[in-house]
């Protein structure tokens, strides 16, 4: 694997042969078992469909570059030094080691306890079970020595990348931000540790030193409990 600049309009880093695309087994793969998503060995959510796992994406970077990402890593690395599932879990962790530090990236998409016992759910078509999605794809970093220059990016891409969403912050800071595809279409919400801004059309942008050994943050996506998106991106 090679750590090589590919230039364009969207600009990648290479892997093998200068591919700018990962090969498929090594995705990490999350699931709450009604939405799924596909990170790559960089910190890249490439790979994510809302409401279901059957519905459009929002991130599809892993069939074209410009269809929508979501990253959270170093700002300058873009191979970790290991990757793997904590024990009895589909937790993914990813670890990174640069000059100046050590950090631990965790990415999970939540399952929580059953919430449809006033009303039964308009979308489940199993029998229900104890538990349910929360829709939050959650997102965590904690550096475990020295200090690392992190920086988050999310570009979602709505409909396979044939619209770019609109980003605006809510609430009273610089850590929560909504992106939505119009009128009717779906709403993604992005809630951080970090400060976010916005570059360009359709693109959020988060950065941080992530110092001293036992710091952390968050950086969730969370899809709404309708069958409207409206997920909440965390970021740490």
């Amino acid at each position: 694997m090679t750590d090589q600049l590919i230039q364009g309009a969207y600009a990648a880093r290479s892997t093998l042969g200068g591919n700018p695309f990962p090969p498929i087994a090594d995705y990490g793969f999350l699931s709450d078992c009604e939405v799924s998503a596909l990170v790559a060995p960089s910190g890249n959510v490439e790979w994510m469909c809302l409401p279901r796992m059957d519905g459009p994406s929002v991130f599809a970077a892993m069939l074209d570059r410009g269809a929508g990402r979501f990253r959270l890593g170093p700002a300058d690395l873009m191979v970790p030094s290991g990757r793997r599932y904590l024990p009895g879990t589909m937790v993914l962790e990813t670890t990174w080691g640069t000059p100046t530090g050590w950090a631990v990236v965790r990415d999970v998409l939540l399952v929580g306890p059953w919430r449809h016992d006033s009303a039964r759910s308009g979308t489940h078509r199993r029998a229900p079970v104890d538990h349910s999605a929360e829709r939050v794809l959650l997102r965590t970093v904690r550096c475990v020595q020295g200090s690392i220059d992190f920086v988050l990016e999310c570009e979602p891409a709505f409909d396979y990348g044939r619209q770019r969403g609109t980003w605006q912050h809510t609430g009273s800071g610089y850590g929560q931000a909504e992106v939505s595809a119009g009128e009717g279409g779906p709403l993604l919400r992005l809630t951080t540790d970090l400060n976010v801004g916005f570059e360009g059309r359709g693109r959020s942008r988060g950065a941080a030193c992530v110092p001293v050994s036992g710091s952390s943050a968050r950086c969730p996506g969370r899809t709404g409990p309708r069958l409207r998106p409206s997920p909440k991106l965390i970021s740490g």
